[in-house]
């Protein structure tokens, strides 16, 4: 087992928050201290680094109840606002996706398609307080004889509301481009001809699982920040891929780690739940998750303290490689280069824009600091560990 100068514990380091004595600094800080100090000497000033990131998160939905009827029905299918939800689940249950689209869009019949509305901007309205129209429908039974409810209601009037995302916080995500002649409308948002702009995803150095990049204290049970308000990781998240290829900081330089997230609806913000709509491609929902990460050691002192120039992903072709499924990078860069606004390719300087949010990032980072220093957010133990390799 290795042996380092430095060992804390999360029981110690949760003394410590309980006590108003725990040290707390965002990713960025840490950058700055471990610097000047080493990352010994870090470790031992340092319990606790804040990450963050906000950023477009397809694989986002919540579970919803909206309580028996009377008479009571057996709802097949489910709409809210027009939105189809999953109604196969139980009685009056069911589980709105944040990529649905509202019934009767013109989807990309008339192209590029605005995508105005659709799963995650109802459950942007939901966590406003916002009315939605809830509408059922069913075969009808013996014991659930009605065949349609409808009525309008919020989020406070549905008997339980658990936001569960499958996929979110990607640990490293492609850079896209386009080689084609023709204008492309992506997931990763509009790219010009001839490799004219190039778009990117993850706040960088902010960036949750770019700061613990072997899941060393992530994990099942991990509390987190999770749209605004206090959350856990509850799974890995799908297409979690540890076996990615990493450098020598351990970090991954394409898509590796994911998390699956859950907390209480009722309890969050339409300032980090926000629906999104994204020309030619569809809908989709932005989600602020940040997650607190407890200096245990010298190594994650080390970890905590990477910087965007230190962190590299791929450039993909998204007009036929990507759609081909053909994995082919066009080439390598950091995410220094590309929040400089641009990155040289095969001697061709190209403008780059970020899908996520970096100043929110920041700001997710610096609120659940200040909730740490006040002692109003204990860490969260894992109870089993995200997988470090996949057989």
């Amino acid at each position: 087992m290795k042996k380092y100068r430095v060992s804390k514990t999360f029981q110690e380091i949760n003394e410590k928050i309980r006590q108003g004595k725990a040290v707390v600094v965002t990713a960025e800080e840490m950058i700055d201290v471990v610097e000047r100090h080493g990352d010994v000497e870090a470790a031992r000033k340092v319990d606790v680094v804040t990450t963050g990131t906000f950023s477009p998160m397809c694989s986002s939905g919540a579970f919803l109840n909206f309580g028996h009827t009377a008479p009571k029905i057996r709802a097949s299918k489910v709409w809210l606002n027009d939105v189809p939800a999953y109604g196969g689940v139980a009685a009056v249950d069911c589980y709105l996706g944040a990529t649905e689209v509202v019934e009767e869009d013109p989807l990309n019949s008339v192209y590029p398609g605005e995508f105005h509305y659709g799963g995650g901007h109802v459950l942007q309205d939901l966590v406003a307080g916002n009315v939605i129209r809830l509408r059922a429908e069913s075969y009808g039974t013996d014991c659930y004889p009605a065949r349609r409810h409808e009525r309008n209601i919020t989020l406070q009037d549905l008997r339980d509301a658990i936001l569960f995302n499958p996929r979110n916080a990607y640990q490293n995500y492609n850079c896209a481009v386009n080689v084609s002649d023709k204008t492309i409308y992506t997931y990763m948002g509009m790219l010009r001809p001839r490799m004219a702009n190039a778009n990117y995803a993850t706040s960088g150095q902010l960036s949750p699982l770019f700061n613990d990049p072997y899941y060393k204290t992530i994990g099942i049970g991990t509390r987190i920040f999770l749209g605004g308000a206090r959350g856990f990781v509850a799974w890995p998240g799908t297409q979690h891929n540890p076996n990615a290829r990493r450098g020598k900081n351990g970090v991954p330089r394409e898509g590796a780690g994911t998390i699956a997230t859950i907390g209480n609806l009722k309890e969050m913000s339409p300032d980090w739940l926000v629906g999104a709509s994204i020309l030619g491609y569809g809908v989709s929902l932005y989600v602020g998750v940040g997650i607190p990460i407890p200096v245990l050691d010298e190594e994650m002192a080390r970890h905590t303290a990477v910087k965007d120039e230190e962190i590299f992903t791929q450039v993909y072709d998204y007009s036929m490689d990507y759609p081909k499924g053909v994995a082919k990078s066009l080439g390598e860069v950091s995410y220094g280069e590309l929040r400089s606004g641009t990155i040289t390719l095969n001697g061709q300087k190209i403008s780059t824009a970020p899908l996520s949010s970096y100043f929110k990032a920041r700001e997710i980072a610096n609120i659940l600091k200040e909730w740490i220093e006040r002692g109003d957010f204990l860490l969260g133990e894992p109870q089993q560990g995200l997988p470090t390799v996949l057989p």
